[in-house]
């Protein structure tokens, strides 16, 4: 087929020609014999009623259906190359090229033969007269020639040649209309993708091939050059894959068209450095961002991209003038090769158009943002979240071993990924490591000996999960050194403690950290009375820290802290434990 869409670019250009009503053929292939011809018209005829073929002016044998008006064959070449029926490379014709006409055999009426065929009866090959041996007219050019026809383009017809290269990701560089060395090396790699010859220069029909299929491919998803006045965004966007729905700030919303499966958000909020960070860390959140994929962030742009078994998301936004603008798409993995041929008409066209951001003020949040949806769109959660600590300045953290049971991710502080080093379920502890380094702001300082019973003690935690920034601070009372049955490495303590705290450190007044406080058991055959939590101690803590060879520091102020002191202590310390599956 690369041959046939050398020898078909010489005749036509797809959806450009100024085709005539009722004398518009879609061609959908050529044969240089006569028998192959006939089989593979007989071929299509058991799908189309009106199969047609033609001798062309080259000494091939063309094979085409209709005719129909201009904008029913468009419509029906769309159609018929969605459902792979017909080659990709098939495209419209006027039938200048058209001769004697060979298919229907005994046909009488022919517009467009010159001379008719003999008659016959028989519609076997066999019975058929060959004609006279045509010199087949070579369709391609010497590179030398190919430079003396290249010569004469115009210097749109040269950008339109860049256009389309760079439309199919051949070519990376301005539309200038100067084949220089990247162009050369873009035609370059378009010929050896398709089948040609590696020349760097394309001949008349490549050049036809190319810039045909490029135009069939804009006819077919629409794209328009999309002003957003509310958003101050210019973007060329596929029309006939999304349709704008709605603004919810920072989005404008363009949905999916005709179960296309694509999706695009404009983003277009006032901010700057810390703005983009904020945004960077919360579409990450979103259901929409699968979790697996590459990030990166820097002081003025960032990327993202997400996979999973389902779509794929690509996810760009950059802080400039005050506004933070950018773009962030969605598929179906299904049609990535689709996709392919749209991103990068997106990405290069994507620009900020003066100081204008979206009015956040200009959409009322509605009851289900409030309830946690960013803007309409579904906001990812962890399974659950638990609390921990620091206990080196590497990083490592100290938590229950409930917050990593059964998980597939493991988070830190929303945004760092961890791994177990280990876990020991005699204590119910694990201790992660993270998987880039992080600089605590403070350290946990293990007591050498528990404070007096009945002293006053501090239990820092997410004690509402992922849902506030950070960890609150709970009031309690250190009972016992033992468990009530006398259980060693246990402390029991009179407290208001929620499932997120579990995995908090506990501390005495100095802010030393006396234990971790471990999960209520609510399968216990007894129900302890509200009030009453167990934390692991810290005797018991150090001894199994020890033991795999880590070394945690030991508390040396012993005067109370301040409020202020211990509350900054505490935080400083405790971590966010997310399990995600």
């Amino acid at each position: 087929m690369k041959v046939l869409a050398a020898v078909c670019g010489l005749f036509a250009l797809v959806l450009t020609s100024p085709l005539t009503a009722q004398t518009t053929w879609l061609q959908i292939e050529a044969q240089p014999n006569l028998n192959t011809a006939l089989d593979r018209a007989r071929a299509y005829a058991a799908l189309f009623p009106d199969v047609e073929g033609f001798r062309l002016g080259n000494g091939w044998y063309g094979i085409a259906l209709g005719p129909q008006e201009q904008d029913l064959a468009a419509a029906r070449l769309l159609d018929l190359r969605r459902q792979n029926l017909i080659p990709a490379d098939s495209y419209l014709s006027v039938g200048e090229s058209y001769g004697q006409r060979f298919w229907p055999v005994g046909a009488n009426v022919d517009p467009v033969e010159t001379a008719p065929l003999p008659e016959v009866s028989d519609p076997e090959v066999a019975a058929l007269p060959e004609p006279e041996p045509a010199p087949i007219v070579e369709p391609d050019e010497t590179p030398a020639q190919a430079r003396t026809s290249e010569a004469a383009l115009t210097e749109t017809d040269r950008q339109a040649l860049q256009e389309a290269l760079k439309w199919y990701g051949f070519y990376q560089g301005a539309l200038d209309g100067s084949f220089g060395r990247g162009t050369r090396a873009s035609m370059a790699a378009w010929q050896v993708a398709n089948g040609y010859e590696e020349t760097g220069i394309l001949t008349t029909p490549q050049r036809a091939a190319l810039t045909g299929s490029f135009r069939t491919d804009q006819a077919e998803f629409g794209f328009q050059t999309v002003t957003e006045i509310e958003s101050g965004i210019e973007i060329t966007l596929p029309l006939g894959l999304v349709t704008f729905d709605h603004y919810d700030p920072p989005f404008v919303h363009f949905v999916e068209k005709d179960g296309s499966g694509l999706k695009v958000l404009l983003i277009s909020e006032p901010g700057g450095k810390a703005g983009l960070a904020g945004l960077f860390d919360i579409l990450q959140t979103l259901e929409l961002v699968p979790m697996t994929g590459e990030r990166g962030l820097d002081d003025t742009s960032f990327i993202i991209r997400g996979q999973n078994d389902t779509i794929e998301t690509l996810a760009y936004a950059q802080a400039v003038g005050g506004n933070i603008k950018g773009y962030l798409i969605s598929w179906n993995r299904a049609d990535a090769d689709r996709t392919a041929r749209i991103l990068p008409a997106i990405q290069a066209s994507f620009r900020s158009l003066g100081d204008k951001a979206l009015d956040p003020g200009m959409v009322p949040l509605s009851d289900a943002v409030k309830r946690g949806l960013l803007s309409g769109l579904d906001v990812r959660h962890p399974r659950l979240s638990r609390s921990g600590f620091f206990i080196d300045s590497a990083g490592t953290v100290l938590t229950t071993l409930q917050a990593v049971e059964g998980c597939g991710r493991i988070v830190l502080e929303r945004t760092t990924e961890a791994t177990i080093a280990f876990t020991d379920p005699a204590t119910g502890i694990a201790v992660l490591t993270p998987k880039t380094p992080l600089a605590p702001q403070s350290v946990a300082g293990f007591a050498n000996q528990p404070p007096r019973l009945g002293s006053r003690i501090s239990l820092s935690g997410y004690s509402y999960e992922d849902k506030l920034p950070a960890p609150v601070l709970t009031l309690g009372a250190l009972e016992d050194v033992q468990g009530l049955n006398g259980e060693p490495g246990l402390t029991r303590l009179t407290l208001s403690a929620l499932p997120g705290d579990a995995g908090g450190p506990v501390l005495d007044a100095a802010g030393a950290v006396i234990g971790m406080l471990l999960p209520h058991d609510t399968g216990a055959a007894r129900q302890l009375p509200e009030g009453v939590a167990f934390a692991a101690s810290s005797s018991a803590l150090t001894s199994l820290l020890a033991a795999k060879g880590l070394t945690p520091a030991t508390a040396t102020g012993a005067a109370p802290l301040t409020p202020d002191a211990m509350t900054a202590n505490a935080r400083g310390m405790t971590v966010l434990v997310s399990c995600w599956d």
